[in-house]
């Protein structure tokens, strides 16, 4: 039989990424492959996943908001915490979504933008999984522009009371405490209603976090709402440090990196898993990985994955640099990654025959999932607009 060799190796992945980190993810890697890998796919199927049973082996093994410093976080690189989401993904968007959202938006809005006592009081617990966080800033009829909410909090004396309702919030059925944005009755020096962000811990009058069912992706996660009827919360539940939209697009830069490493440990699981069964089945007498057909869509489908994989690379390198990744950046990585992900898993399915619509392998299941990562944390369309209007200086965004 022929020599093989994986796609890391024949990329030469210990030359992209320092021994250090690579051996860190492979710790990440084997934590998984005991605890969660074999059960994935019934999760998959049920629509649901144990959230803070894995939360809590998650916080032990210190991936929760690792790239946070102090109050129990690990204070890691961001390309240690993108190999971390690399893993995660490789065995499903709905598990690497559970940790971004505890640790890029939850546990980053309150370590960046909040009082010292609201860091005391949530950070220790969430690093070790003992409390989950969510992050509620799209709605049911606001995503793309999220200057357009309607959820408003209004003071009475020296409390808040807030009303409205966010929509598509992962961990928000199982979640402790809820990060939520909200119009104030304050303006801006351009006349607009100024955004804040609130610390809101779901057991709070007035809070309901309903499940979302009937999802055809992102199953093994938990999604739901925040609905916000007259919630009174005192002075000190405000992010004192957030003042507009910069707090809660902050976050979602945070998220998006993640995305960007994330799908690479879709495509990579799924073009190990093709090679694994192309290898195996026998058709005309002959392994289907000998025909030409099936080598040309491996070797398309490694080539797509390599190019992600360099490109997360790089910007994991910019962000652990002195001069630091721009929002422009993170787009281009969340734009060229999710998508290129999203068609290697498409395009290897392909290879499984009938077999490939079933739970027992990966590549439909990423694929079906990351049309979900295509989506949110700013749509495809946003990102290339994003970009557009940084190449050519033109607004092309609705005024």
């Amino acid at each position: 039989m022929a020599q093989t060799q994986t796609p890391d190796e024949i990329l030469g992945i210990d030359s992209v990424f320092d021994k250090e980190d690579l051996e860190w993810a492979g710790i990440v890697r084997k934590w998984l492959d005991e605890n969660v890998r074999e059960k994935i796919g019934d999760w998959f199927l049920e629509g649901t996943i144990p959230a803070r049973e894995l939360a809590e082996g998650l916080g032990e093994l210190g991936v929760l908001g690792m790239h946070l410093d102090g109050y129990g976080c690990g204070g890691a690189t961001a390309t240690q915490y993108g190999l971390a989401c690399r893993e995660l993904e490789a065995i499903d968007s709905g598990l690497r979504s559970l940790v971004s959202v505890q640790g890029s938006l939850a546990m980053f809005a309150l370590h960046h933008w909040g009082s010292e006592e609201q860091k005391e009081e949530w950070l220790p617990r969430m690093a070790q999984g003992r409390a989950l966080g969510c992050f509620g800033l799209t709605e049911p009829d606001v995503g793309s522009d999220p200057a357009g909410m309607r959820t408003h909090a209004k003071r009475d004396g020296d409390d808040w009371v807030l009303n409205g309702a966010k929509m598509w919030i992962t961990n928000a059925p199982v979640a402790d405490v809820a990060i939520v944005w909200a119009k104030t009755e304050g303006t801006d020096e351009r006349g607009r209603p100024v955004v804040r962000g609130f610390v809101v811990p779901t057991d709070t009058p007035g809070v309901e976090t309903p499940e979302v069912h009937r999802k055809i992706s992102l199953r093994a996660s938990i999604t739901g709402e925040i609905v916000l009827d007259n919630v009174r919360l005192p002075a000190s539940a405000m992010l004192p440090k957030a003042e507009g939209l910069k707090g809660p697009l902050s976050c979602l830069n945070e998220a998006r990196f993640g995305i960007v490493f994330g799908v690479t440990g879709a495509a990579r699981d799924a073009l190990t898993e093709a090679l694994r069964y192309t290898g195996s089945r026998i058709q005309f007498d002959r392994p289907i990985s000998s025909f030409q057909i099936s080598q040309q869509k491996l070797a398309k489908a490694f080539g797509q994955y390599s190019q992600i994989t360099l490109l997360a690379a790089h910007l994991g390198g910019l962000k652990d640099s002195p001069q630091g990744i721009s929002p422009q950046q993170i787009s281009l990585g969340k734009m060229v990654n999710a998508d290129t992900a999203l068609n290697v898993c498409r395009d290897l399915r392909a290879l499984f025959g009938g077999s490939g619509i079933t739970s027992e392998y990966s590549p439909l299941r990423h694929a079906v999932n990351l049309e979900t990562v295509l989506t949110y944390e700013g749509t495809h369309e946003v990102h290339q607009l994003t970009l557009g209007r940084a190449l050519t200086g033109i607004n092309a965004f609705a005024n």
